[in-house]
């Protein structure tokens, strides 16, 4: 039996002698954590209430297209202050990081620090 690979991945395969052989391996294993509450039927943070809607003001939008990801910047306002919202949309899901406007200028130098060093940092060769 010193002929025995095993595959990467979820589903393994035993090879034995030249012989595929699939078999599983469960990844049901109980959590150290305990389990977790089960959120159906519930509000999915506990019995908390929804936030209150917050009245947001659209100041400017652009869109820009990069590979298959659409970027969405967004920049609005609200009683807390203004803010950067940043979606990026790849096939309908959609993620979001937001940057106060107090952040804007040093969120833009590092944005411009890793421009400079994508172009200036020579690429792996394959």
């Amino acid at each position: 039996m010193d002929d025995i690979r095993y595959c990467a991945g979820r589903r393994r395969v035993l090879r034995f002698a030249g012989h595929n052989h699939p078999f599983m391996i469960s990844n049901e294993r109980p959590s150290p954590y305990g389990e977790r509450p089960s959120t159906f039927g519930r509000q999915p943070y506990g019995d908390r209430p929804p936030r209150p809607h917050v009245e947001e003001d659209t100041l400017k939008t652009e869109t820009i297209q990069i590979e298959r990801k659409t970027f969405i910047f967004t920049l609005k306002e609200n009683a807390r202050g203004r803010f950067l919202r940043i979606t990026e949309d790849v096939n309908g899901r959609r993620d979001n990081v937001i940057i106060p406007a107090p952040g804007l200028e040093d969120f833009r130098k590092i944005v411009d620090e890793m421009a400079k060093a994508a172009a200036e940092i020579p690429g792996k060769e394959p």
